[in-house]
């Protein structure tokens, strides 16, 4: 399921740049981990839910793949980001 659009903009504007920024790595890595944690939730209830695994499987590596770009480009965003979503590095 996707964010409705007012969870969206209060994330957007939460971890924008500047205004008007929808496409920055930290602006992506925080709507995936909304997306993950509402599909984790589903998975706990609907075990034999597959096609919502594999669908969760592939954000996990996107947003893996997104925060392993941002930690090469700008560490100190990077730290900045998994402290305000209470995420782990490695």
């Amino acid at each position: 399921m996707a964010l409705d659009s007012a969870k969206k903009q209060e994330i957007v504007s939460k971890f924008a740049r500047k205004e008007g920024d929808t496409g920055s790595p930290e602006v992506q890595i925080a709507l995936l981990t909304e997306r993950i944690a509402y599909l984790t939730e589903h998975l706990k209830v609907n075990k034999k839910d597959h096609s919502s695994r594999l669908g969760l499987l592939k954000l996990v590596g996107q947003r893996k793949r997104l925060m392993k770009y941002l930690k090469k480009k700008d560490y100190s965003r990077f730290t900045e980001v998994i402290t305000t979503l209470n995420l782990r590095d490695k």
